[in-house]
């Protein structure tokens, strides 16, 4: 029966219906709801690990056991798990090992564009792309099925749009009965030192000459001959793109773009006038046609930077296309949540004048205006080490702190302590401990409590764990207690040597607790500004006309206002406070 499924829900349902035993993943937009929906389904089993190296690791250790594993991340996730998903395309698999990777052309939640077709070649692994929600169900369970048949860890690519994009999908029956679990025991195929490493690398040369004449007769090749003047080789949603753009040109349509169906390719080619591929990023594919002697036009006349859309396309093959709606929305710069307790720490350092290196999470949003708060941003986990790096290179280490979300931190943070202790580096961290992976949507992780499923876990003691690292001056703040968080703050920045200050209060996303709103007394308000500097959305200004003079005052819209009281902490007229009486609002927006 029909359903209508995101990308994400259809690799969901497939996991679950090859028989896969465990989906482990790190979550990342636009990857995310893979595992969130699996875990809902009737025999699905899914988990969070601390990182993306950690959950290959897992899924590798699943499939080592004769059982189907599938692992999600997004693209920078990749960057995490190159470490081990290099050597597993030597070891190969027992089971099915399918690697889902989720690419964000267009940056809508990323720090970078980076093209994961790049790993599948340097790892010498196949990678599939589907094209709709169908494809990626179809392709998931064709992954698993590869994995087995060649003895390799698979690779399946989608991107935002296929990610979140819902189509008709008619699932297929559930796997019968599955394997039964066996511990590896074939040393010179799972024991990768250089005497067995070397057989297996012969063998990944032969599987990718085997997958190519494979991927040349499937079906995922596929040639649609209609006007033969233009014909366009292209995979995943380009291929929808290509569709809308030009319906009447002839597309090769690629399921399999690792190792390159060249054969096919090639016959495709020789039956049109002029070659073009289109595809998002990087030109992966068009640098390999040149290569083989193919006249193939590419990013000479489409864009390698951003999203491609039918009306890029059209316009690169100089076809028609409908104009785009001239629609004048109003802007929506991204800010940090009413209420959200990283708003506090960033005024604090924006007040102090210190240089912030910073991270990857909602925090990151500390560097728009008005706090305009955070001087750095690479990657998850960097922000440690590049605070360490500032002082090794000179800068006074009164003035330097890294900020680090309580995710982050057990992501790839620790690692970073470790080395400012080890080195003995008098940084100052702080870990913004807002009790969940806030912008991904909320997931748990092994500081919550919780797992994906709900269930109860061990909870990390941040403090102790900190201590165990040889951190001496570990401080715990309600970041919503300004002044106890300043003061925090100035001593660890005056500590002589490494200090974390851990600034404790869940997101406001999480119902938690009910506080009274704020409210301004018009009367003793001077105008100063300083509430607005703040940035809180609900908080915005109005001017008003009183005895001939004109004023910037500020105005708290009741429906945001979360009764967080940072702008009264701020506000030296005492012209904010809360609310007395019944008026409060929860914890939750």
């Amino acid at each position: 029966m029909e359903e209508i499924l995101t990308g994400n829900q259809a690799i969901a349902r497939a996991a679950r219906d090859a028989g896969t035993a465990l989906g482990v993943g790190y979550p990342g937009t636009p990857s995310t709801e893979i595992l969130e929906t699996l875990v809902t389904l009737d025999g699905g089993v899914a988990q969070w690990a601390p990182n993306e190296k950690v959950a290959l690791e897992v899924g590798v250790g699943v499939s080592f056991g004769n059982r189907r594993a599938l692992v999600t991340m997004k693209h920078v996730g990749l960057n995490v798990a190159a470490d081990p998903l290099f050597t597993v395309s030597y070891t190969g698999v027992a089971g099915g090992l399918v690697v889902l990777v989720a690419d964000d052309p267009g940056m809508h939640s990323s720090q970078n564009e980076q093209d994961s077709r790049h790993y599948a070649r340097a790892a010498k692994v196949p990678l599939l792309e589907p094209a709709d929600s169908q494809e990626a169900y179809d392709f998931t369970r064709l992954a698993f099925e590869l994995s087995e048949q060649f003895d390799t860890p698979v690779l399946l690519r989608t991107s935002t749009r296929l990610s979140h994009g819902k189509s008709l999908v008619t699932p297929g029956t559930r796997a019968g009965e599955l394997p039964a679990p066996a511990p590896p025991n074939k040393p010179a195929k799972y024991v990768m030192v250089p005497a067995f490493a070397r057989k297996r690398h012969e063998f990944v040369e032969a599987r990718m000459v085997e997958l190519e004449a494979w991927a040349n007769a499937a079906p995922l090749t596929r040639a649609e001959y209609r006007d033969r003047k233009i014909g366009i080789v292209t995979s995943g949603i380009a291929y929808q793109y290509v569709r809308d753009a030009a319906p009447d040109a002839s597309v090769l349509k690629l399921g399999m773009t690792n190792p390159l169906p060249l054969e096919a390719i090639r016959a495709f080619a020789a039956e049109v006038e002029t070659l073009y591929v289109v595809e998002e990023l990087d030109p992966v594919l068009e640098e390999q046609l040149r290569a083989a002697g193919l006249a193939a036009i590419g990013k000479a006349v489409f864009p390698i930077c951003g999203e491609l859309n039918p009306a890029v396309i059209a316009a690169g093959l100089g076809l028609p296309a409908d104009a785009p709606a001239n629609l004048e929305l109003p802007g929506r710069p991204p800010a940090l949540c009413p209420g959200c307790p990283h708003r506090s720490v960033f005024s604090v350092l924006k007040k102090l004048g210190v240089t912030v290196s910073g991270d990857i999470g909602c925090y990151t949003l500390g560097v728009m205006p008005p706090l305009s708060a955070l001087d750095t941003c690479i990657c998850m986990g960097a922000s440690i080490g590049i605070a360490s790096g500032l002082i090794k290179a000179g800068v006074d280490p009164s003035r330097v702190v890294g900020v680090i979300g309580d995710s982050t931190f057990l992501h790839s943070g620790i690692t970073g302590v470790l080395d400012m202790v080890y080195n003995k580096i008098p940084t100052t961290v702080i870990i913004l401990d807002n009790g969940t992976t806030a912008m991904t949507g909320r997931q748990e992780h092994p500081g919550t409590g919780r797992t994906l499923d709900a269930a109860e876990a061990p909870r990390v003691d941040l403090p102790a764990l900190l201590r165990s690292l040889g951190v001496t001056d570990v401080a715990t703040v309600d970041p919503y207690e300004r002044d106890a968080t300043t003061a925090a703050i100035k001593a660890a920045l005056a500590f002589p040597g490494p200090s974390v200050v851990i600034a404790q209060r869940p997101c406001m996303l999480i119902p938690h607790e009910v506080r009274p709103r704020v409210e301004l007394d018009a009367d003793a308000c001077k105008a100063c500004g300083a509430c607005l500097r703040i940035g809180c959305p609900a908080i915005t200004e109005h001017e008003v006309t009183r005895d001939g003079n004109t004023r910037t005052m500020p105005e708290i819209d009741p429906l945001l206002c979360t009764g967080c009281a940072i702008c009264a902490s701020v506000c030296q007229f005492a012209a904010l406070a809360p609310l007395k009486g019944k008026d409060k609002v929860s914890g939750l927006i």
